[in-house]
């Protein structure tokens, strides 16, 4: 597993902007001009302590900045000195600055730093306005960049990303500032545009997975009873251990037409783990038209996932995002919905008891409120309950997208865990968090950030539907290397499900593990070969106090014992998460 080796340079310590932050005087505003109506000034202060948001946890890494530990920074504190823009007449109103150092072309830049909104009297005191640092290219073209939400007088941290998809590099770049409403004064502070380096980043997950995922297993050999009824010695045998199943689940969705094409088949039997129906069990496709309910296309998806032992997510109930509900449901009224909503989580979830260990209630509640909208705030919680008394055996998930991605003003971790908060308050048993993972240009750390915020709940996470989109397959795999080492090393995240790996059969394009044709691609290359790397096998000789140690992953294992006269004995174990080393007697 290798980036590109240009990383390794200093040019990803650069700043592509510009610094002209050393001084309060009109030197700040240098380099920054009016984007709309507005007017700018310089500025010095020190945030108070209560103006900044409260300090990461311990893993969190962010960029460009000094580091204790190898790949995870401290955070740079701020300066103090910031650009403020004045009498804005219109939300896209606000601050822009040409990129003195033109970005690279497939190159993955961080954006970070510092925004605020001042803080006025016509205000409540628990309003918040999302601040939008945008950045774009030859002029128009967006390409990435971050979004925070801040309260008024208090500040909120950048930790945006954007990339230029081209190989011909840009010929401007032009980071823009802007968001709040019309009259809200906007503030920015210490911004930085730096190329990420992901080489220390990939050490630190590395030894950050051995902790997480890996146990020192000593395995106390004995060989039975001999002839005198003593215990036999085995000093000296050789003993192999192989794991046989990883205890962190790797899956994907899967679609009718898919399991029909054997290259597809071939290589979803040999390298997942679990299934999810891309389409199949949403409301619109079991009764696209009203009272003609069938459920055959998902049957025969989870007939094949039984016959290769693949377990299948429940996905999903309901969709909150209302255009993804069918018509004939949106031209109910409110007593004919609540009808049918009732008569949807009886007829699926009575349908498939027991059959699915996770369900994804209301998808996408942080984007859509088509339910709560016409039938109340207590709908969703509802929907959990009666699923729940319905069908006990699964774990209920909240499912949404961009919330890893600190991109999206509606999906903040922050928002995500109040919903989570709100639900649970009105008795809703929410069992997981899924992360969707549809992401773009991913920044290791601020995935990490995310993952974070949404341990404090203590509820498992999975990253749901991961793709990653990026003609160049080099930057494909990359990218997909990213986000599933920093999934695999959080101790909060207990399984990975891609959105789809074939081309002609995602529904997101430049994503495809396997071409169309059946040809691996590097980014399925590197899946194959990150799951080889967290498969842990040893071999040796049994020591003379009858022990064998090694370190291995969580997971399944079985162990093979060559006695001296070349019989061969079989046995099985199961490695669990703990501290301590796992002592096991091993009687063959």
């Amino acid at each position: 597993m290798a980036f590109a080796e240009e990383e390794t340079t200093a040019y990803l310590g650069m700043n592509l902007v510009e610094d002209h932050c050393d001084t309060a005087d009109g030197s700040l505003t240098a380099g920054w001009s009016p984007s709309g109506s507005c007017k700018l000034s310089a500025h010095a202060e020190d945030p108070a302590p209560d103006a900044l948001p409260p300090p990461p946890p311990p893993l969190t890494a962010t960029p460009d900045s000094d580091s204790d530990e190898e790949g995870v920074p401290r955070p740079r504190k701020p300066s103090g000195l910031y650009v403020l823009a004045a009498h804005r007449k219109d939300e896209k109103d606000g601050l822009c600055r040409a990129i003195s150092r033109l970005p690279r072309p497939w190159v993955t830049y961080r954006v970070s730093g510092w925004v605020g909104v001042a803080a006025s009297a016509e205000e409540g005191s628990s309003s918040t306005h999302a601040v939008h640092v945008e950045v774009r290219v030859d002029g128009h073209r967006p390409v990435g960049g971050g979004v925070a939400v801040v309260e008024p007088g208090k500040w909120g941290e950048i930790k945006g990303s954007f990339r230029v998809d081209d190989d011909e590099p840009p010929r401007s770049a032009t980071v823009y500032v802007h968001g709040p409403a019309a009259g809200v004064d906007l503030k920015v502070m210490d911004l930085q545009v730096c190329a990420v380096n992901k080489i220390p980043r990939l050490r630190h997950l590395r030894k950050k997975a051995d902790r997480v995922r890996k146990r020192d297993v000593i395995l106390k050999v004995s060989g039975g009873r001999d002839a005198d009824g003593g215990v036999s010695s085995v000093a000296g045998a050789h003993i192999q251990v192989i794991q046989v199943q990883n205890s962190f689940p790797i899956g994907s969705c899967i679609t009718k037409a898919g399991i029909n094409n054997p290259e597809y088949v071939d290589f979803f039997t040999r390298h997942f783990d679990w299934a999810v129906l891309e389409n199949e069990l949403k409301w619109y496709y079991t009764e696209a038209v009203q009272g003609q309910v069938s459920y055959a296309d998902a049957d025969e998806l989870i007939n094949f996932c039984d016959q290769h032992g693949k377990p299948v997510r429940g996905h999903c109930i309901f969709w909150a995002v209302e255009n993804s509900v069918q018509p004939w449901v949106r031209a109910l009224n409110t007593e004919q919905l609540r009808a049918a909503v009732e008569a949807r989580l009886r007829g699926l979830v009575s349908r498939y008891s027991g059959r699915f260990p996770h369900y994804e209630v209301n998808n996408e509640m942080l984007h859509g409120s088509y339910y709560r909208s016409r039938l109340g705030d207590d709908i969703d919680a509802h929907m959990f309950r009666e699923t729940a008394a319905i069908d006990s055996a699964p774990a209920l998930f909240v499912n949404d997208y961009n919330v890893e991605s600190a991109n999206d003003p509606n999906a903040t971790p922050e928002k995500y865990v109040a919903l989570i908060t709100d639900l649970q308050r009105r008795g809703a048993p929410v069992g997981g968090i899924g992360i969707q993972g549809h992401v773009t240009h991913p920044v290791g750390d601020v995935i990490c950030d995310a993952l974070d915020k949404l341990a404090v709940t203590g509820l498992p996470v999975w990253v749901t539907e991961l793709d990653v989109s990026a003609a160049d397959e080099s930057v494909r795999a990359d990218d997909l290397e990213i986000v599933l080492r920093e999934a695999f090393a959080h101790p909060a995240v207990e399984g990975v499900m891609l959105w789809g790996f074939m081309q002609g059969h995602m529904w997101r394009s430049h994503a495809q593990l396997v071409n169309a044709d059946g040809k691996v691609t590097e980014a399925g290359s590197r899946l194959v070969g990150l799951r080889r790397e967290w498969t842990s096998h040893a071999r040796g000789k049994v020591d003379g106090n009858g022990n064998f140690k090694f370190r291995g992953f969580h997971g399944t294992y079985q162990v093979l014992l060559t006695t001296a006269d070349g019989e061969v004995r079989k046995r099985a174990f199961d490695v669990k998460k703990g501290d301590a080393p796992l002592v096991l007697d091993m009687d063959f």
